[in-house]
């Protein structure tokens, strides 16, 4: 989280000190354009430092959930949750119907993110009216564990060596056993779920946390320069989704 807030206040100041070489902002104490530029350069240098800053690793002590069996180890993550006045029944349906139109922002985020190309079928191209994970799991997730009304984990690669290519059908057991044991460089994976816990008689929590593990400090360093540009937006989307399954769970 310091790499990501580093980094968006280093694009603050770049940003600023851009706007201040067309009009200067003297709240900034810019009162020439040789100081707007020297802002900007500073922000810039700011962005640098935030995106080498290193990614601790992260060890899971005693495995509580599914998605600590897929993922005890990891180096990125983000976790959000909202209280549901809802049976767990009731959300766990919603979270396996909701569409990207229910989601606020989903889709413009979602085309930010591919540079406005159309790009095939995915998560981050979803066809009208379809439900988000049977899209998600059709395409580039695999379904890790799944346990009704309580957890659902999946996961994904989100990056591998150049030229490489999986041998035989993606399986829960291979993706555990690849991914948690290997040190194989080159790779990282990606692995999320959406948890259901009990908040009295008529409410529960719903939780999604996502979990990302770089098997080299080489491939840590160039995911770190992805996850610390997108992360504001991943965040907005997982908080957005949360709302939109609990208006549909609210609404039955």
């Amino acid at each position: 989280m310091l790499g990501v807030v580093v980094v968006y206040l280093g694009l603050i100041a770049a940003f600023l000190g851009g706007v201040s070489l067309l009009r200067p902002l003297t709240f900034l104490g810019a009162r020439s354009r040789r100081q707007a530029a020297l802002i900007m350069a500073l922000g810039f240098i700011v962005v640098v430092i935030g995106e080498s800053l290193p990614a601790s690793e992260t060890r899971v002590a005693t495995p509580r959930t599914q998605l600590d069996q897929f993922a005890p180890v990891y180096q990125f993550s983000e976790f959000h949750s909202i209280r549901i006045s809802a049976s767990k029944e009731q959300v766990y349906r919603a979270l396996k119907l909701v569409t990207a139109e229910e989601i606020v922002f989903f889709r413009t985020l979602t085309w930010l993110r591919r540079f406005g190309r159309p790009g095939p079928e995915g998560i981050l191209n979803l066809p009208p009216h379809v439900p988000l994970l049977d899209v998600a799991t059709r395409t580039s997730f695999l379904v890790l564990a799944e346990e009704p009304d309580r957890e659902i984990v999946l996961g994904t690669l989100v990056a591998a060596p150049r030229g490489w290519r999986p041998s035989g059908k993606p399986t829960p057991d291979g993706f555990k056993a690849f991914f948690v044991t290997t040190n194989t460089p080159g790779f990282a994976s990606a692995t999320m779920n959406f948890r259901l816990e009990d908040a009295g008689t008529t409410a529960c929590t719903l939780t999604t946390e996502s979990r990302v593990y770089a098997t080299d400090a080489s491939t840590r360093r160039r995911f770190a320069l992805y996850w610390r540009a997108i992360y504001p937006g991943s965040a907005l989307i997982r908080r957005m989704w949360l709302r939109a399954i609990a208006r549909r769970a609210e609404s039955r």
